[in-house]
């Protein structure tokens, strides 16, 4: 059995999480406008492989999949396994599929370290940043270190496994009840911007939302998803707007939600950026810009051989 082909999915996480927040209003938004050439479909629902030498997927009930022409994809990159969703998104490239974002910007946002690499070569400010590859971690936290230091999971996301150590003892003292499985970053405390950030979403190389974000009870981490407040203010901030274009474009990155911290008032440098952004019901420009940038992908999107079995 095949499936009718469609033209735009939405590639969202293992069921029985339901749509939420901006991830719903997109999927709403797509099916008005492309009715039945658009589909939802979650990462637990398929198998894949190849039979035959060429390509192929299917549901798990056996009914064979053809590869849409976009994929909007809704996976924190943070969350993701290579070998699980990363496999499953790189098999849908090979099918001749567009991601959106490409999966080699997705693995870029996935570390904080690799961000942090591409952003400086590509001239932009970010935050003075140590990480370490297999040396033990009591060890790291010994070697010189500017104090005081964020410390942060190379992988974390949503503002989870982020702290602030105010001094060597204390950083000393929880070394060994941190998470060994992925390596932590120490990266420069910018005290200018302690509770708050400014989150900006760029589509498509314009950036189409602002908000400055605030901790209310004084934390570091400022995100809305751990109780932060928000302020609307597009246009606020020009220079901002800027950077964040240019930090979406040195990431490989169509849609983005680039963090910026303050250095001062009127100047900023670049706390991270993300491939799955999340946005406010009163961004209203948001999902009409992904929407008219799937629509421009699929205009510019050619078959490719073989895309199926």
């Amino acid at each position: 059995m095949l499936l009718p082909p469609v033209d735009v999915w939405l590639l969202v996480r293992e069921r029985p999480v339901p749509l939420q927040g901006a991830t719903r209003e997109l999927a709403d938004a797509l099916g008005v406008i492309h009715g039945p050439g658009f589909a939802v479909w979650h990462t637990d629902e398929f198998v894949f492989g190849v039979r035959e030498g060429k390509l192929i997927l299917r549901t798990l009930g056996g009914a064979d999949v053809p590869a849409p022409k976009v994929v909007c994809v809704r996976q924190m990159p943070g969350s993701m396994h290579h070998d699980r969703e990363v496999s499953l998104l790189r098999h849908l490239e090979r099918m001749g599929a567009t991601l959106l974002n490409p999966l080699e910007a997705q693995l870029g946002c996935r570390n904080k370290i690799w961000q942090m690499q591409e952003l400086a070569m590509a001239g932009l400010p970010v935050p003075d940043t140590l990480t370490y590859a297999t040396a033990p971690l009591e060890g790291v936290v010994r070697t010189p270190l500017t104090i005081p230091c964020v410390v942060k999971s190379v992988t974390g996301h949503k503002g989870k496994q982020v702290f602030l150590a105010p001094d060597a003892e204390l950083l000393h003292s929880v070394a060994g009840a941190l998470a060994q499985e992925t390596p932590h970053l120490f990266q420069e405390y910018v005290s200018h911007s302690h509770g708050r950030d400014l989150r900006l979403i760029v589509i498509d190389g314009v950036t189409v939302a602002a908000a400055v974000r605030t901790s209310r009870d004084g934390r570091l981490a400022s995100n809305i998803g751990r109780g932060g407040a928000v302020t609307l203010c597009l246009g606020r901030y020009p220079l901002a707007e800027e950077l964040a274009v240019r930090a979406a474009s040195a990431m490989g990155l169509a849609i983005a939600g680039v963090d910026l911290l303050f250095v001062s008032d009127d100047t900023f440098t670049i706390c991270e950026v993300n491939a799955v952004p999340g946005w406010r019901p009163e961004m209203t420009a948001v999902t009409p810009a992904i929407t008219h940038c799937i629509d421009h992908r699929l205009k510019a999107w050619t078959p490719s051989e073989p895309e199926w079995a």
